[in-house]
């Protein structure tokens, strides 16, 4: 200290201000360099905590900041003394971070290569490769699953409909649909979907009382958000934290959706929360049945499934009997949000998101895929039926007993998922039953 002082005495003795100014800088010199390299030293390796207060008001989650591995592949050596590119991408604000890998896509809409391997993908976001794959496989019948079987078919003069069911030996009964909207285009039907704030002003999913978004990632499109359904009779509100992201497959949309946790919401007695639920779908052009050969319609291939907290016989009885009531509903929403959009009405903030896609192409997603090619043919439930009918009603009787008892016990205690379709479909059943005796 004694020298450093001694040294700015003689400084200050120079005869002129000139000479004093540079022997200051001279002598300043090595300190600032100093000070500069603990600054780039210290950006560049801030710990995890000081990232996350870097982030975390520009969309991304802190897990979406740091899609990159804690150690190198190249040596821990070279990481001490160079930073990766990775991770000093993953340091720049997120509003820089979008400009990057984004590219507009030729109808005008964001899109994002999905450049990142599936390893790195499936640790950081809610909603992953792994995801795309799984839709992929169910899409192509290639999952390895149970058959499908059918369940019913049905048309109105703009759109045709058919479902079909199986039945998982350790998880609840899985849906299939297949709908086809004339004159939409995909892109319409995928923001349609996506658009909940729509969703709860035109009611056509008057089970949605509440919906509310909890994070964004402008990068990629994943959102987690957060929905209230309401049921009827003696059924509590229901809640869903729900995880989702868009993935652009050669023009066709993989829509995946699935229930997430969310530890920050705390749990509650009411409304009560589902965890198991996924709902995603496949969005793509096809020919008009007009006949015409114009790809005018779209197709909508829906998978569904939750956890209902109630037997999974009583819930395919009901959801057959109530799912055509529940289904007539959509397109009606669709016409009106589709003359919603021509009237030139503003983008939600949803449908925004909705055109924030990862876009990968169908033989890559092949190549980085292991989908094993056991698809199962789809089978036809009236066999089932027939032979229901062979069965005397007699016999019949305490399987109805039971079903009636398990529907009142659901209610009463209040115990899972139990969708409008099961209750209304199962009293439509009871009310047949009522007319036989």
């Amino acid at each position: 200290m004694a020298l450093i002082l001694d040294a700015l005495i003689e400084i200050l003795r120079k005869p002129t201000i000139g000479d004093i100014v540079s022997e200051l800088t001279l002598f300043a010199a090595p300190l600032w360099i100093a000070v500069f390299v603990g600054l780039v030293v210290g950006w560049a390796w801030k710990p995890r905590w000081a990232t996350g207060l870097v982030g975390e008001e520009k969309g991304c989650s802190n897990d979406d900041h740091q899609m990159k591995p804690r150690a190198n592949s190249y040596g821990c050596g070279l990481q001490l003394a160079l930073p990766s590119l990775d991770s000093l991408r993953a340091q720049i604000p997120s509003y820089l971070t979008c400009l990057m890998p984004e590219q507009i896509s030729d109808k005008g809409e964001k899109v994002v290569d999905d450049l990142s391997p599936p390893h790195r993908v499936k640790k950081e976001l809610v909603v992953n490769f792994d995801d795309l794959q799984n839709l992929s496989a169910l899409v192509e019948t290639t999952d390895g699953g149970p058959v499908w079987i059918r369940m019913m078919e049905k048309s109105t003069p703009t759109m045709s409909y058919q479902a079909w069911r199986r039945d998982p030996e350790t998880s609840p009964p899985q849906y299939r649909t297949r709908s086809v909207f004339e004159d939409a285009t995909p892109e319409l039907v995928r923001d349609f979907f996506w658009d909940d704030e729509f969703r709860i002003k035109n009611r056509w999913d008057d089970m949605l009382l509440y919906q509310a978004q909890l994070e964004e990632c402008l990068v990629t499109g994943t959102m987690t958000v957060h929905w209230v359904r309401k049921f009827p009779f003696f059924c509590s509100d229901r809640e869903y934290t729900i995880g989702r992201r868009i993935w652009e497959v050669d023009g066709a949309y993989y829509c995946v959706t699935k229930g997430v946790p969310f530890p920050s919401l705390p749990r509650q007695n009411k409304p009560r929360r589902v965890d198991l639920y996924y709902s995603s779908w496949c969005i793509r052009s096809v020919e008009s049945r007009r006949g015409d050969g114009q790809k005018t319609a779209c197709e909508v291939l829906l998978f569904h499934y939750e956890d209902m907290g109630i037997p999974w016989e009583l819930t395919k009885l009901g959801v057959r009997q109530g799912m055509w009531g529940c289904v007539k509903k959509v397109e009606p929403g669709l016409r009106a949000y589709q003359a919603a959009r021509k009237s030139g009405e503003l983008l939600s903030r949803y449908a925004e998101i909705a055109q924030i896609n990862t876009k990968i192409s169908s033989g890559r997603l092949r190549s980085l895929g292991s989908i094993n090619d056991t698809s199962e043919d789809m089978v036809d439930a009236e066999k089932e039926k027939e032979k229901e009918k062979e069965k005397p009603w007699g016999s019949n009787l305490p399987k109805f007993l039971i079903v009636g008892g398990a529907v009142a016990l659901a209610c009463t205690l209040d115990r899972g998922l139990l969708t409008k379709a099961v209750i209304f479909g199962v009293a439509r059943r009871f009310a047949k039953i009522g007319r036989r005796l």
